[in-house]
């Protein structure tokens, strides 16, 4: 008797059903995804890996709701998001996904602290202390503290990258996902900010997706998801 059956299956937080992407490109049609089937279980530390145009960042801005399938689905936290209004996705994306780029994407004439809080300034439901308590709380869990004052042209890359993090988990997302976000540091740096990031998933629990052609990435992911020609390939 097969007791594997008795087992609950893992929650799935991002589920994939046969995606594709296609984009007009003057009078041709560019095929990004193929047929994409992917399910991403809660507290996941996953890579999605290829060389440039393999289709990793499309499918990445496709679970972040900054992109949407031709055809397909994907359901968030078991929401199907296709057929969501522009508002719906702007909620869905503040209260449920946190982004880190490879360019960090800091304000510049914010300082750290005023960049990690900016977007719990969009939550009406939270009062200015809990506000204030999670900037400083992230700020502190990455070492920042020090910093919550300065501007990010007063911060190296690995700080500046740091304060992108605070900020993705500042609102408490589920799922969050990183574009390459060790592309602009170099090898120490990069393997400081991945650590980081692998000690919030273990200790929170939090999703971490990452698009990535770094090996450090993917050594340290629990899973490494391969695309080429906008297809998984193994």
């Amino acid at each position: 008797m097969d007791k594997g059956n008795d087992a609950e299956p893992a929650a799935a937080i991002v589920e994939i059903r046969a995606v594709n992407k296609e984009y007009a490109l003057g009078k041709q049609s560019v095929i990004a995804l193929r047929n994409i089937s992917l399910m991403i279980d809660k507290g996941e530390f996953m890579a999605l890996a290829g060389p440039s145009g393999s289709g990793k960042s499309t499918l990445l801005n496709l679970i972040g709701c900054i992109d949407t399938p031709t055809s397909g689905s994907i359901l968030i936290q078991g929401q199907d998001i296709s057929g969501k209004t522009a508002d719906e996705l702007a909620d869905l994306r503040l209260k449920t996904l946190g982004f880190v780029f490879q360019t960090f994407n800091l304000l510049p004439v914010l300082s750290a602290w005023e960049n990690v809080e900016y977007p719990l300034l969009q939550r009406r439901d939270m009062e200015k202390k809990t506000r204030q308590e999670r900037v400083r709380h992230y700020l502190n869990i990455v070492g920042l503290e020090r910093y919550t004052h300065h501007r990010p042209n007063e911060l190296s890359g690995g700080q500046r990258q740091r304060v992108a993090i605070a900020r993705a988990l500042a609102t408490h997302p589920g799922i969050v996902l990183a574009d390459e976000p060790t592309a602009n540091l170099d090898h120490k740096t990069g393997e400081g900010i991945l650590k980081l990031m692998k000690a919030l998933n273990q200790e929170e629990g939090t999703t971490f997706i990452f698009s990535t052609h770094d090996a450090q990435v993917m050594e340290m992911a629990d899973r490494v998801i391969k695309l080429a020609d906008g297809q998984i390939i193994e």
